[in-house]
């Protein structure tokens, strides 16, 4: 069970009593207004009133109706499944004990880059309002893609306060 902190703005502590207490999490998603679950049982529905009304018409004798209504709902179809695949990204970045681990997933695929505290860098990427880039031994991830770019530099300054708030316990 994981709790919002006044310290912090978007970062979640464990609960007490969790087993990992020393953990602090921020899991940066997109806020999407319909599931692919949902976005899917719309898809239907459009299907079947798109093809019913096409159907009207076509028995009507205007056959060119149908083949419209299939490339309409072959097109909507293809935008639906480009939002479906990405209605599930997001950033997960975990600082617990001495590791700072960053996942990102977009369109299914996640990616996982671990740092060690001690050695890890966080900075704006360009200018202000860009995006976050945590590096540190050779590697590096941006990250804050799911925030406002105003609210990076907030981002960025509280992840930093954690890594010097657990550096000196």
């Amino acid at each position: 069970m994981l709790q919002p902190t006044p310290a912090f703005r978007f970062a979640t502590l464990p609960a007490q009593g969790a087993h990992s207490h020393d953990a602090v999490l921020w899991l940066l998603k997109r806020h999407c207004s319909l599931t692919p679950a949902q976005l899917g049982w719309l898809y239907v529905s459009l299907c079947g009133v798109s093809l019913g009304i096409a159907a009207f018409f076509w028995l009507q004798g205007a056959t060119m109706v149908m083949p419209f209504a299939w490339i309409e709902l072959v097109a909507v179809g293809a935008a639906f499944v480009a939002y479906a695949r990405h209605a599930g990204d997001g950033e997960k970045i975990v600082l617990q004990g001495g590791q700072l681990v960053v996942e990102l997933e977009t369109a299914g695929r996640t990616e996982r880059a671990e740092f060690n505290r001690e050695w890890v860098r966080i900075e704006p990427k360009g200018g202000d309002g860009s995006l976050i880039e945590v590096f540190g031994q050779g590697r590096s991830v941006q990250v804050g893609r799911h925030v406002r770019p105003e609210l990076r530099p907030a981002l960025a300054r509280e992840i930093r306060m954690a890594l010097r708030a657990t550096d000196n316990a």
